[in-house]
């Protein structure tokens, strides 16, 4: 990724844009790996901490699920790309999405009770979407392998049903 496109991205994050929108080059299959496997590692990395923090019956509920639904195709991601020979290349949007989740880990570690609960739900039901929407409009149509693709179309299906389980539970937390 050439420089422009790294300082167009830190720009964008610094606007609090998504770290997929920066992706102008169409990435290569090793770097999709990568991204989606940081996605997935992200979300569980939340997750854990939503399990260790909340109390809530339905955010634990909801925790519970996104640590058994991301660990469960990140293994599949893992087992695919070593039946492909495949290394995951660490890349600049891989290294952005992990940038904002650790800041994001940061702001709700400072939170308790419901106002944890409420944020972190809330940054689940915008992490989908924006998970969702690159899935949709640049992993999907750059992957080259039929494989893959096939992979990052049923994470799609199952990380939509995510974020309708988000926005419903942020409805209940109003």
């Amino acid at each position: 990724m050439s420089i422009r496109h790294t300082a167009a991205l830190a720009a964008l994050l610094l606007l609090g844009a998504s770290p997929f929108a920066q992706a102008a080059d169409k990435p290569t299959d090793p770097q999709i790996a990568h991204i989606a496997y940081t996605a997935g590692v992200i979300d569980v990395e939340a997750a854990k901490q939503a399990l260790k923090k909340s109390k809530n019956k339905e955010v634990l509920a909801f925790a519970k699920d996104m640590v058994r639904d991301h660990e469960a195709v990140n293994v599949q991601a893992l087992d695919l790309v070593k039946k492909l020979k495949v290394t995951p290349e660490d890349n600049a949007t891989s290294q952005a999405l992990s940038k904002a989740a650790a800041e994001e880990r940061a702001k709700l570690a400072k939170l308790k009770g419901a106002a944890f609960d409420k944020a972190y739900v809330d940054n689940e039901v915008a992490y989908h979407k924006q998970v969702d929407g690159a899935l949709e409009t640049l992993l999907i149509p750059s992957a080259s392998n039929a494989e893959l693709k096939s992979l990052l179309e049923t994470g799609l299906k199952i990380f939509q049903g995510h974020e309708q389980h988000a926005e419903h539970l942020a409805g209940m937390l109003k």
